[in-house]
């Protein structure tokens, strides 16, 4: 199988980097670019024949380190019960709730959260509600959707689990609904709920 280096006119396809395997799509005019994924400059075509699928170890595991602290705090901020996508676009933390049935990721003026970035399609994903969960689905994307590292077609999310669109990491939260009596310490120090014993 011929290898491409990035940088080269490879014509209209889909590439699969050698080094990780993560796909990109290119029209006839653009040249291939380093992978978004690892920044490695040699690629093959891809094929429907062949897996293309990235496993947890081949993910860049430094990004999580930079994620962790703005994540926990963003998380430690969320006291409305619901679900939420979380990420970071220019280095300002982006919390969208999940308020209507279907939510549309991509890079289309159409879509709820939108990239403007060449890594994402026009419609790259669909995050959708309903009563038995919440599931993210692949809508037609060129480069794929990433739940924890592992390309999916559609998977039900559970808290804190990773999505992957392009380039961009988008953290999935579910804030229960808290049921029970809650401390308030201010208004118990003024006499207006008892401790309890």
């Amino acid at each position: 199988m011929q290898a491409h280096t990035s940088g080269t006119l490879a014509g209209t396809g889909t590439f699969r980097c050698v080094e990780c395997d993560y796909v990109v799509s290119l029209a006839a005019a653009d040249a291939l670019p380093p992978c978004p994924s690892c920044g490695g400059a040699q690629f093959v075509r891809a094929s429907l024949f062949t897996a293309q699928h990235v496993s947890a170890e081949t993910l860049p595991r430094g990004l999580d380190e930079q994620v962790q602290p703005w994540l926990a705090g963003v998380r430690a901020q969320l006291d409305q019960a619901g679900q939420y996508l979380l990420f970071q676009e220019d280095d300002t933390a982006v919390v969208h709730q999940l308020s209507r049935e279907w939510t549309r990721i991509g890079r289309s003026l159409a879509a709820d959260v939108r990239f403007d970035d060449p890594t994402v399609s026009r419609r790259h994903a669909l995050v959708v509600r309903r009563a038995d969960g919440v599931r993210v689905l692949d809508d037609r994307s060129l480069n794929g959707v990433f739940v924890n590292g592992e390309r999916v077609e559609w998977h039900t999310l559970r808290d804190g689990d990773e999505l992957v669109v392009g380039r961009h990491h988008l953290h999935f939260a579910d804030v229960p609904v808290v049921s029970g009596t809650r401390e308030f310490p201010a208004l118990a120090d003024q006499g207006r709920i008892a401790e309890p014993a």
